[in-house]
């Protein structure tokens, strides 16, 4: 299984599809503990030209490791895809500390990279937890550009509609939205990634497993209430997808896709749909550039 289908499988728990059927290949969450550690590091995301400083934050009894460039009194959240941590954004995160000279923050979800694994099922409520903590005991708390891609997502779409008045502004770089998970749909990524799901119970403590295993717990449930949520229209919002999207083997899925963040995009005027032609569902590793420029416009839009 290439590396890229993994993480499609991995960070939405989506069916890759070939033509002619099935390929194998909150506010209840714990509140952040006053506690937190900090040590200069080179994180995933520096570079020389920006020094980054690792933080490990307490939330309800795990750690979490936040990478923290410092910059003005703005700050730029870089949110990775399911399966990825902070290094996905290595080559980016210097870039847009340069242009903007806000502060950029990447971490590491649950489970991986620094941070202590949680057991159980991955919940989008308790992954929003550790975000909110994580800023609230590095003093976020507003004036937020938040960059989600996939699974991240989900993520975004939480905060921003419980936690508006945090956020500035959000570029969703081909990112999981409430608009494509629809009743239809969800049988569909059930079904189709059983078999990935069975073959990652054979090893479970593998980290890109373990992700897989636990997003699949309750997928469908969870999905149906993220169909249900609705982002402010006081928050402006890029929406980048992907030329081929996750679903290049499948026209019928592709097109919901796509359809699903024109959906989105045109729910409000502050919102915008930029299409990333030539990419795969990996925007950020096939065009670093394209998000870098839409990062500095939704940045700029508001600073």
């Amino acid at each position: 299984m290439s590396r890229s289908t993994y993480r499609v499988l991995s960070s939405l728990a989506l069916l890759a599809l070939a033509a002619g059927g099935v390929t194998a290949c909150g506010d209840n969450a714990p509140s952040p503990t006053a506690s937190s550690s900090a040590t200069s590091a080179a994180s995933p995301g520096s570079a020389k030209a920006a020094e980054a400083k690792l933080h490990m934050v307490d939330n309800g009894g795990h750690r979490l490791a936040f990478y923290v460039t410092q910059g003005n009194g703005s700050t730029i959240v870089l949110d990775s895809g399911g399966g990825e941590y902070s290094s996905q954004w290595k080559d980016i995160a210097p870039k847009v500390h340069a242009v903007t000279g806000a502060t950029v923050i990447t971490y590491d979800r649950a489970g991986l990279g620094k941070s202590d694994v949680v057991p159980g099922a991955w919940k989008v409520e308790s992954a929003v937890s550790d975000l909110r903590a994580g800023l609230k005991n590095l003093g976020v708390t507003k004036d937020v550009t938040l960059v989600s891609h996939s699974q991240a997502g989900e993520i975004a779409n939480y905060l921003a509609q419980d936690n508006p008045e945090l956020l500035s502004g959000a570029v969703l770089v081909d990112a999981n939205l409430p608009q494509f998970f629809t009743d239809e749909e969800i049988p569909r990524l059930v079904a189709g990634t059983q078999p990935e799901v069975d073959a990652a119970k054979k090893d479970p403590e593998k980290p890109e497993n373990r992700q897989l295993i636990s997003t699949a717990e309750g997928f469908a449930a969870a999905h149906q209430a993220f169909h249900k949520v609705v982002w402010p229209d006081s928050v402006p919002a890029t929406v980048m997808v992907s030329e081929k999207t996750p679903f290049a083997g499948s026209p019928e899925d592709a097109q919901r896709w796509r359809d699903a963040a024109a959906s989105f995009a045109q729910e409000a005027p502050n919102r915008t749909l930029v299409t990333a032609k030539g990419t795969s569902h990996e925007v950020p590793t096939d065009r670093p550039d394209l998000v870098l420029k839409e990062i500095e416009a939704a940045f700029a839009a508001h600073h």
